[in-house]
């Protein structure tokens, strides 16, 4: 009678001698190498990234060195009026590539431009690459396409800053459900393996501005916020809408500084052709998500006007009332 066997269970034959490493195999892990890995001791790690300066931040607390960073918000909040303002900043130390799949070039210039023509001047470093439409071919490849000319595109610049707006329109323009997730895993390999500072923009789904911003607000955050080494949001303030908020939201190389009892309150304001954030202070996210009654916009009114007439400029009213200075020239005209 023939004996029966395990077909899940390897016999001896197959499972003795143990099969050797090779020659070569034994020399790479000796080097501290296994196909695609290295291998230290714990000791060993904390020893050679000790020799290594510490991250350098790019952006505050918010964005540092080398890491990729996700700035996501609703339409029409200012994303890309921040990010842009974040790209010149940076450019003054070093070369940034901006990636504009939101604007045309006119779109861009009008937005930078004053109203007597004057074109705002940006850093020598900063570089903007839109899409030439006679190469846009939507396929199955696309994704393939993108971040190889992306590489590309980089690389002939020799940018060390990485920026990309918009996620969403790349996921968009795809035929893939699984677009986001696979953009950014190829994003994530370019950045590991050129040492880019990456920040990636992405839009939220309609949220109810009286909650709280949270990582659940990220489109596809199941899968993205995970990959990210940072990320923030701006909000919509209730207060006023005039006003924007920047929380933040992750961050694997400091402290989280602009929490939910300390969001960064900011208008968006013009001077000359830059259009940008201009930073008013600080709050709690809740001050932004409460609608003010009748009571308080009656107080808030009569509090303008007590401090006009103390002969406060717009600018320190706002400041002191904790609106922007849109509303308290608003609110004054209607006087």
């Amino acid at each position: 009678m023939e004996e029966k066997t395990n077909p899940d269970i390897p016999s001896p034959e197959d499972s003795w001698p143990p099969k050797l490493a090779t020659f070569e195999e034994l020399k790479e892990l000796e080097k501290g190498k296994c196909g695609m890995f290295n291998i230290k001791t714990a000791n060993q790690t904390l020893h050679d990234a000790s020799l290594r300066p510490n991250p350098v931040q790019l952006w505050f607390s918010l964005w540092y060195e080398h890491e990729t960073c996700c700035l996501f918000a609703d339409s029409n909040v200012g994303k890309s009026v921040y990010a842009v303002q974040m790209a010149s900043e940076i450019a003054k130390r070093q070369k940034v590539l901006y990636f504009d799949f939101e604007l045309s070039d006119k779109q861009f210039q009008l937005r930078y431009s004053d109203d007597a023509g004057h074109l705002h001047d940006f850093p020598p470093d900063l570089y903007r690459v839109d899409i030439n439409p006679e190469t846009l071919e939507v396929g199955k490849d696309f994704e393939d396409v993108v971040i190889r000319n992306i590489e590309q595109t980089a690389l002939q610049v020799g940018a060390e800053v990485v920026i990309i707006d918009n996620l969403t329109w790349l996921c968009n323009a795809s035929e893939k459900g699984e677009a986001a997730g696979t953009l950014m895993k190829s994003l994530l390999g370019l950045k590991i393996k050129y040492g880019w500072s990456l920040l990636v923009i992405a839009h939220t789904p309609k949220r109810n501005l009286a909650n709280p911003i949270t990582q659940n607000d990220l489109a596809g955050s199941k899968k993205l916020f995970n990959l990210f080494d940072a990320a923030f949001s701006i909000g919509l303030s209730a207060k006023d809408a005039g006003l924007r908020y920047i929380k933040q939201l992750k961050i694997r190389s400091g402290t989280l500084e602009y929490h939910s009892e300390n969001v960064i309150v900011c208008s968006i304001e013009k001077t000359g052709a830059f259009l940008h954030f201009s930073k008013m202070g600080f709050a709690t996210e809740k001050e932004h998500l409460k609608e003010i009654g009748s009571k308080e916009e009656v107080a808030l009114k009569e509090a303008i006007i007590q401090l006009q007439s103390e002969g406060k400029p717009y600018r320190q009213i706002a400041q002191e009332l904790g609106i922007s200075p849109a509303k308290v020239c608003r609110i004054l005209k209607k006087k």
